[in-house]
């Protein structure tokens, strides 16, 4: 593992390619850069150098909660002064999901570091608004009402971050009980707050502001339904969208592993995109 001290953060980090234009990916969820690493390695060798991370509080990165800001803002800004370390700026980004929100504020909160936006999975609608509070929240708050933070240890998510990092646990015990269920609590209603926007966590006005060339493919379930994908290729000014052979699935969530056949035209797809895009400049 290879970390960065990232805003005070210690981020473990790896980059693919040796040479290129930068684009730096972002999986969904809360969930390891290695969901999205096979994707990445398909763009890298296109002749890009790919930057993947884990996010602060996921996988192998530190552990290091606060709720000043939604998470998916402070990812992006942490991002930003990775890249800005790496002498990696201006960068493609982009991402699935969660991913594909912390790369819309990237642009939206760094223009001049954005050199296109590369948006997989929007996420948006009535199931994403109903499951995800609890995904990303409510079921630690509970975890720690009932049996303080070693409940919280056994959680799955919290366990997979541990096996990532095993000093996790020593962080996660040494934390104030009352403390971790505040500052969730309060990140559920930063979180929760901009959840009922046609794509989550970001405002019309928001999106109409963004300059970043973009392109945008969409999902093919529940959580992250074509209407979002739509609703930000509609607001965003002269985006792309592309669509998949895939067929909706009327379920909450379709994992993006099952993506694995169309990765590479995924990786075709955003290389025409970029290639376009760095003529025009």
């Amino acid at each position: 593992m290879s970390f960065a001290t990232v805003r005070g953060v210690k981020i473990n980090y790896k980059i693919l390619g040796s040479d290129g234009p930068w684009v730096a990916l972002t999986p969904g969820g809360r969930r390891e850069y290695k969901e999205i690493e096979t994707l990445a390695e398909r763009v890298a060798a296109k002749g890009y150098r790919v930057m993947l991370h884990d996010r602060r509080n996921v996988g192998a990165s530190d552990i290091c909660l606060s709720a000043e800001e939604t998470e998916e803002a402070v990812w992006s800004d942490d991002l930003h002064e990775l890249l800005k370390q790496n002498d990696a700026l201006p960068a493609f980004v982009g991402g699935s999901s969660s991913g594909a929100r912390t790369s819309m504020l990237f642009g939206l909160r760094h223009p001049e570091a954005t050199r296109g936006l590369l948006l997989m999975r929007v996420t948006g609608g009535a199931v994403a608004a109903g499951r995800l509070p609890e995904n990303y929240y409510d079921q630690f708050i509970v975890a720690a009402q009932e049996g303080g933070m070693a409940a919280v240890c056994e959680t799955e998510a919290y366990a997979d971050r541990i096996a990532a990092r095993a000093e996790h646990r020593d962080t996660l015990m040494a934390m104030d009980v009352n403390e971790f269920i505040a500052t969730l609590q309060a990140l559920r209603d930063l979180f929760v707050a901009g959840a009922d926007q046609p794509v989550l966590g970001v405002t019309e006005a928001e999106l109409n502001t963004i300059k970043a060339h973009t392109i945008v493919i969409p999902g093919n379930d529940n959580t992250h339904a074509s209407a979002s994908a739509n609703a930000a290729h509609r607001m965003i000014p002269g985006s792309e969208l592309h669509e998949l052979p895939l067929e909706f699935q009327d379920i909450d969530v379709v994992p993006f592993e099952e993506w694995e056949p169309v990765k590479e035209e995924i990786a075709t797809v955003f290389d025409a995109f970029m290639r376009k895009v760095i003529a025009g400049e």
